[in-house]
């Protein structure tokens, strides 16, 4: 363990710093919270209000104690490994790790399953309420709450219109029977088939009413706080309709820019519609539903664009997974209807997507925060370089502009390049909503492209 790089490290999710064990109460709250979430080291021996090197004066004797507390303290039983760590050969440090349990929830022995079982949050250790405790034991068991069977419901509690739309912006035929089986919209319950949770919470008839935050709240801000409001919204369309309509109402109250490419003058969002779109699409797909209290959010400032859906990250997953591209699906009904309707890729793509996004346009990569009992996506758009510019892309667009719609092999011809290239190159284009698919839908194959703003 490099303890180097730990004392450069802030607490927060998967570290935590403490001068002694003077407070054991304290201790044994962070050793259950990253139990119970992705796991982390709690560095005894440092200062954390000044990061300062204190040094224990007996670290076998605590290494003993720590074994102790947690034996007696934590249910169900949790293994921990320690390590003594020597600084500069003058004091020595001990170092907590705790795994992320596979027997969750763990909890205060003396709290129980009701006061205590906690989960870290940030650099805080937060009190689970009931429906994250359940939430943890449901994970726990390889379930997933959008699986699970609606007793008092039947197929007809379906929106079949809902559903029918949704797939027809997809190029799809709207799903029968058997397809709402294998997407596990319906299932089969005590002799009956029954819609699940993830299907009435993506297309339920009256779904407001079974579950009251399954809807997105957008606004747009006049500053850097939520003050002063200037438009706002409330959409509460079935989800995969909700998306688009967030979508539409970010991009109409973005402030846009203009600048000059190869012939062409370029009007641009100042922040990329394919970040913004893979927020959307994160934030709906990974949200915890058993959460009561608040919707998913959209917030449009004039720096930076807000996307938080209540539910903090699964448990084993860190902030730090996020950017090696690392993805745990919370909600497996939500992941099958979304795939299916080509909302999204390879999972785990989506932030990878949106730093390439935010890097081409020079602005600040994403930033991934856990805020309370919530996960939210920072987008910023506040420029930190120059775009980069590409003069291929400069020769595809000039091409879109000058000669209307094209086809891949026609634009692929004009500029010399191959037509595999030019399909990434387009869809690139695409992403980053500067073209324009024309056509019945991505398996189109008379589909062209144009430039989505001419000069």
């Amino acid at each position: 363990m490099d303890l180097a790089t730990l004392l450069g490290t802030n607490p927060g999710k998967t570290t935590d710093f403490r001068r002694d064990l003077s407070s054991p109460a304290d201790f044994l709250r962070t050793v259950v919270a990253f139990a119970n979430s992705s796991g982390g080291t709690v560095v005894v021996g440092v200062d954390p209000a000044d990061r300062s090197v204190r040094g224990v004066a007996d670290p076998l004797a605590l290494e003993e104690r720590v074994d102790r507390l947690v034996s007696d303290g934590v249910r169900p039983a949790l293994a921990l490994d320690q390590e003594i760590l020597p600084w500069r050969q003058k004091v020595h440090l001990v170092a907590v790790r705790v795994h992320p349990g596979p027997h969750r929830p763990y909890h205060l022995r003396k709290g129980g399953l009701e006061r205590g079982v906690f989960v870290r949050s940030g650099a805080r250790d937060r009190l689970a309420d009931p429906e994250m405790v359940e939430d943890l034991k449901r994970q726990a068991l390889g379930g997933a709450y959008d699986e699970e069977p609606c007793a008092g419901a039947g197929p007809e509690d379906l929106d079949g219109e809902a559903l029918e739309r949704a797939f027809r912006r997809a190029g799809r035929p709207a799903p029968g029977r058997d397809d709402l089986r294998a997407l596990h919209l319906l299932t089969e319950h005590e002799g009956r088939t029954v819609p699940t949770r993830g299907g009435l919470l993506l297309f339920g008839r009256g779904r407001l009413e079974r579950f009251p935050d399954a809807w997105i709240q957008a606004g747009r801000f006049a500053g850097n706080d939520r003050s002063s409001i200037e438009d706002a919204a409330e959409i509460q369309v079935a989800l995969p309709l909700a998306v688009e309509e967030a979508m539409a109402f970010a991009l109409r109250n973005l402030t846009r820019a203009s600048r000059i490419e190869g012939l062409r003058r370029v009007d641009e969002h100042a922040v990329p519609p394919v970040a913004l779109r893979e927020a959307l699409v994160n934030a709906v797909v990974h949200a915890d539903y058993a959460q009561r209290g608040a919707p998913i959010r959209l917030a449009v400032h004039p720096d930076r664009v807000e996307v938080t859906n209540p539910g903090l990250l699964p448990p084993g997953l860190s902030l730090e997974d996020l950017d090696h591209g690392i993805s745990k699906l919370r909600n497996r009904v939500f992941g099958r209807v979304f795939h299916r309707l080509k909302m999204v890729e390879q999972w785990g793509s989506g932030v990878a997507r949106m730093k390439r996004a935010q890097e081409e346009a020079g602005l600040a990569p994403p930033v991934f925060e856990e805020i309370g009992l919530s996960f939210r996506v920072i987008l910023g758009a506040a420029a930190t370089a120059p775009p980069r510019a590409d003069a291929r892309d400069g020769a595809i667009l000039d091409a879109l502009a000058e000669r209307g719609p094209l086809s891949t092999s026609q634009v692929a011809a004009i500029v010399g390049i191959s037509d595999r290239a030019m399909r990434t190159r387009l869809r690139n284009l695409v992403d980053r909503g500067r073209v324009v698919e024309i056509g019945s839908g991505p398996n189109d194959p008379q589909r062209k492209y144009a430039v989505l703003n001419r000069p």
